[in-house]
């Protein structure tokens, strides 16, 4: 595989990069391609045992270095923040900070999504699928921009900056194979869990996300030869590792089922459903 080949992902949260897409980055890496990462907050938002936080002082400071530590391990090339405040979930006060990813004008956040794509000029772009994966409003927010930017970033016209236009050969989005959720929900139900009350807070409704939109997996990656890297970086994360009233055996049976590989939709260029290969730069 070509060296001056580069992946740019832009995510949202330190750990999307981890718990997410991790062991494709962590693939590609390998095999010697220029991996960056843009990421939107440092995940402000989230929740963190107080004794944690004795070295860092903030859960910002805290999470930032988790989050620099996955990277190292990924053999990411590149992390880039952007500098907004994780929102939070729906519903919560976070959404209403000032300084919110999803309170931001999408035209501004895609205008520095922009100018990283002209300066790393990646042949392909990664986000998260139009529901944000699990309708996390910085996840929705992310996408939006992303795509914006993919598209603006060829265009003189559009956000001029200084740096050169640069159009990226390829847009994905993360999708989550439906079996996952599938296979989640009945797993929680036969240990008389509520899949409606998914993840650390509670506030991820499994079988709302098994009605969403269907996205189909035109790429799949096997990672399955660095998953001890993408086990490592997911381990950096320590402060989110805590899964309050599930335990961690639920990720450990649907990730033997269904994992070792990661599913990507091809958004560009336009592809027919039945498409399905297994490289990010396949034509």
């Amino acid at each position: 595989m070509n060296e001056k080949k580069k992946i740019l992902a832009v995510l949202a949260h330190p750990d999307d990069e981890s718990f997410g897409m991790g062991g494709t980055l962590a693939y590609y890496a390998k095999k010697g391609v220029e991996v960056h990462l843009v990421c939107a907050t440092r995940g402000e938002a989230g929740d963190v045992p107080p004794e944690m936080l004795e070295e860092f002082g903030s859960v910002a400071k805290l999470r930032e270095n988790e989050l620099r530590c996955a990277a190292g391990i990924l053999g990411l090339t590149g992390v880039h923040f952007l500098e907004y405040r994780d929102s939070g979930m729906t519903g919560s006060p976070d959404n209403n900070h000032p300084d919110a990813l999803a309170r931001a004008p999408i035209e501004e956040v895609a205008g520095e999504v922009t100018s990283y794509i002209r300066e790393i000029r990646p042949d392909v772009v990664i986000t998260f699928d139009p529901m944000g994966g699990y309708h996390h409003p910085d996840h929705v927010a992310i996408h939006k921009a992303a795509v914006k930017a993919f598209y603006a970033a060829g265009d003189h016209k559009s956000y001029p900056n200084g740096r050169e236009p640069f159009q990226p050969g390829k847009l994905y989005y993360s999708v989550f194979p439906k079996g996952f959720f599938r296979w989640a929900v009945r797993l929680l139900k036969l240990f008389k869990q509520d899949p409606t009350k998914f993840g650390r807070n509670q506030d991820i409704n499994l079988e709302i996300l098994m009605g969403d939109e269907d996205y189909p997996p035109h790429v799949r990656v096997n990672y399955k030869s660095v998953l001890d890297l993408k086990l490592q970086a997911e381990a950096c994360h320590a402060s989110q590792q805590n899964f309050g009233h599930q335990s961690p055996w639920l990720f450990r049976i649907v990730r033997r089922i269904i994992g070792g590989k990661d599913s990507f939709m091809r958004a560009f260029p336009p592809t027919l459903k039945k498409f399905r290969a297994n490289d990010l730069f396949a034509d």
